[in-house]
Parts: C-alpha cells; structure tokens; sequence
C-alpha cells in the first residue's frame, strides 16, 4: 500500500473528527507564518493555532522569495493578514549544501542548466531569519504597518527563540 492510500484512509478519520461547520476564509488571527517545509516542524501545533486561524506558507528553508512575497500579499490584501512571522527551525535542509556544488551536482544529475538558479542555502538560522525579516520590510509590497517578527524554532525541544 502507498503512502497515499495511508492518508486516505487517515483522511476519513479527520473527516468524521472536522464536522461540517464553514470556517471563514480569512484567517482569525489575521497572521502568515512564512516556514520551512521540513517535516519535523508542526507549525500548528507548536504555535497553539487551530483550523483557520494563520495563512502558513512553506517552503524549503522557510525562505522569503518572490513566491514567498506573492502569497504574503494576497494574504494580506485580499485575505486580511496583518502580521508576519518569520520562523526557520535548527538543523535545516537548507544549511547542508552551498549553492555552486548543489548547482554543480544538478547539472551533472538532472543534466539541465541551473547555474542562475539559488537554492538559498544558509549557514547561520538567526541570521537567515534576520535577512528574511528584512526582505519582507524592504519590499515595495509589504506596507509599512504590518507587524514582522521572526523566531528559530528547535527541533530537538519545540522551543521557539525570538528573533530580534
């Protein structure tokens, strides 16, 4: 059996646990969470939140990038959001390569040209977490008056350290 016909079947167990009542579309604590897609971080859990209360968007590394920023605006203009919070974890993906040898190792695997590509790997979580807090402030298409905060999440204990 597939992985996929396990979640199915897990699937109908959430769904007699959901009931039936309609969540408003717009997020209830009006945030987005901009994180990494790694498996060992349950952004909802870990962070007290329930059905329909935070935007999540993942990604590998938990990186701000042009995708990043697009969603992080329908979110807020469309959707309400009013608060973003940067959170990268310990023990990344993304801090265990350097771009020119992930590149180098593409182009010799996949046999496709990806020398302009950045994977944005990262050496140090805190200051990943910085920069990407800083991309957000930057950017034309965050205004001014939404709240960005940032945290580096442990994946040995689940605590969570701000990020100033």
């Amino acid at each position: 059996m597939s992985y996929f016909e396990n979640f199915m079947k897990a699937n109908q167990a959430y769904v007699d646990l959901h009931g039936t009542a309609h969540l408003p579309i717009k997020p209830k604590t009006r945030v987005a969470i901009v994180t990494c897609m790694d498996s060992r971080l349950h952004v909802a859990q870990a962070l007290g939140l329930a059905l329909g209360d935070a935007h999540i968007l993942r990604n590998a590394g938990g990186r701000v990038t042009e995708d990043m920023i697009r969603s992080l605006v329908i979110s807020q203009q469309q959707l309400g959001t009013r608060e973003i919070v940067v959170l990268h974890h310990t023990d990344c993906g993304a801090q265990t390569f350097k771009n020119e040898e992930f590149v180098a190792y593409l182009n010799k695997e996949l046999g496709v040209d990806v020398s302009g590509q950045d994977f944005l790997p990262f050496t140090d979580v805190v200051e990943s977490v910085r920069k990407d807090m800083k991309l957000l402030r930057q950017s034309p298409l965050i205004p001014d008056d939404v709240e960005i905060s940032g945290a580096v999440y442990d994946v040995d204990t689940g605590r969570m350290t701000v990020v100033k």
